[in-house]
Parts: structure tokens; C-alpha cells; sequence
């Protein structure tokens, strides 16, 4: 394939500033409408000519933010972590050793992905009430590990297949690694771009969760942003200046992680779906 001429690139950055533009626009209503006082009725598309906090003072507190960040770090990273540790070894262990076994393993693994989760929300709710799970972080660490561990071990499989020559783990072996320190000296610092695709992908997904938790955190000391917000959304619907703030307050983090690891989620979402 040839280069692209001028006007192309030309056209194709002026419809990515475009989409990009389209895709800012709700978060640049949320920060103006986050920053005015109760009874500012300007314009949405105005940004207020003075800055005041206060809004935020009072979404963290009347909402319990406080809590409800808390509880969504703890599911939040602590889900992130097993799924990364465990997601890896597994996708190694299903990229290198290519018996039947593994290769049934792998097909099925890929087949779930396209099991819709609600699906499977009745049993569960049964299966956990049963046990006794219910309004504990367990059972929400558990579910999201659950959910995001057949996409993690595609990904992850897949980049190491594409990406990671068998060369390296040959030779750290002839000098005496065993399979899981080639794995955890060689494979895994490897694997950096790939596990920021993960990262990102499955965070924001367990930050943002609402449909699960609402049925296994009920307890207001359980609660996570998502239902707090729904909570405190349902109580301040005419005060969009208070719900704004707080939105604004439960999405920074996410938005933030992703600006740090952003360069490279594009090439280990590429590279982790080369060979599936």
C-alpha cells in the first residue's frame, strides 16, 4: 500500500480532532456545570466567571464519597492484581504448550467472551446468598475476575504468541531458569504493554460497574461509587451543579490512569488479538 497523500492525512486528523471534540463535549458540560452555584441558570456551554469548590465539599460528604471511593479502589485494584498475576501465567502456560488439552481450554476460554453476564446473574445471586458472600468485597472481587479473566487470557496470549520469541526463554532456561523464573524474569517485564491494555480495559469496566454491584452491595458500607451516585442522583435531581460535581469527582481516577498508561494501550490491544 502506498503513502498517503497529503490531503488524506489532512482529512483523516481533521475527522480524529472531530470525533474526539464530539466524544469531550459531556465532559466539558460536566466541569461547567460542576463549578456553578445553586441558582446559576447560564447557559450549559458557559464556563462560570468565578471558581467555587463548594460544590464539591458538599457532593463528597452528602453523598459518602469518602466510603464509596474506598470500597471501589479495594474491588478495583485487588481484582486488577489476580487478574493480571493469574491471567498471565494461565495465557503463558495456553501459548506455549500446545497440547489438545490447552487448546480446547483456549477455544473455551474465547467462547465464554460471548456469553452476555447478565446471564448468568440469577444463579449467581442464589449461589451467593447460599454462601454468605453477600455485602462483602469478596464476592465482587470474585465476579470481576470471574468476568474478565477469558478477555485477559486472550489478550495475553495471544501478544505472546505474536510478540515474545521462543528464543529468550530458551536461552534463559539453558542457564538454568526454571519455568517460572523464565516467566517472571524474562516473559513477564515483556509484557508491559499488553498488561496496560488489561489494566485499563478491566478497571474501567469494574470502576463503572453498576449492574452487578447494585445486587451483591447493597450495604451502605459496601457500596461502591456507581451506586452511591445512583443514590445520591435520585436525591439531588434538581440540583444538577451537586450530581455534576460528584460525577466529575468519581471519574478523575480513571481518567487519570488512562493518560499515564494510554501509550501503550493501542499497541497491546493490537498486538494481544494478532493470534488469537
Amino acid at each position: 500500500m502506498g503513502q498517503l497523500s497529503s490531503r488524506t492525512k489532512w482529512l483523516l486528523t481533521a475527522l480524529a480532532l472531530l470525533i474526539t471534540a464530539f466524544h469531550l463535549i459531556p465532559f466539558y458540560i460536566l466541569i461547567t456545570t460542576s463549578l456553578k452555584k445553586t441558582g446559576d441558570f447560564t447557559s450549559k456551554w458557559s464556563f462560570p466567571d468565578y471558581f467555587d469548590t463548594e460544590n464539591f465539599a458538599l457532593a463528597w460528604e452528602h453523598a459518602n464519597l469518602g466510603n464509596a471511593f474506598v470500597n471501589t479502589a479495594i474491588i478495583t485494584i485487588l481484582s486488577a492484581v489476580l487478574l493480571i498475576f493469574f491471567g498471565s501465567m494461565s495465557a503463558y502456560a495456553l501459548a506455549r504448550r500446545t497440547t489438545k488439552l490447552n487448546k480446547y481450554m483456549y477455544f473455551l476460554f474465547v467462547g465464554v467472551m460471548v456469553i452476555p453476564p447478565l446471564t448468568a446473574l440469577v444463579p449467581l445471586y442464589r449461589l451467593v446468598v447460599d454462601i454468605g458472600l453477600m455485602n462483602t468485597h469478596l464476592v465482587a472481587i470474585l465476579n470481576n475476575v470471574a468476568a474478565f479473566m477469558p478477555l485477559t487470557i486472550f489478550l495475553y496470549a495471544g501478544f505472546i504468541r505474536s510478540t515474545i520469541p521462543k528464543e529468550l526463554e530458551e536461552a534463559a532456561k539453558l542457564d538454568g531458569a526454571s519455568t517460572l523464573g523464565v516467566f517472571f524474569k524474562v516473559v513477564f517485564p515483556l509484557l508491559k504493554p499488553i498488561t496496560a491494555t488489561v489494566l485499563i480495559i478491566s478497571s474501567v469496566y469494574i470502576w463503572n460497574d453498576y449492574q452487578f454491584a447494585i445486587f451483591f452491595l447493597q450495604d451502605s458500607s459496601v457500596q461502591t461509587l456507581t451506586v452511591a451516585l445512583a443514590g445520591f442522583f435520585g436525591q439531588n435531581a434538581s440540583q444538577l451543579n451537586l450530581v455534576a460535581a460528584a460525577a466529575l469527582m468519581a471519574s478523575l481516577p480513571m481518567v487519570i490512569v488512562f493518560l499515564f498508561l494510554q501509550r501503550f494501550f493501542v499497541e497491546g490491544l493490537a498486538a494481544g488479538s494478532v493470534k488469537g
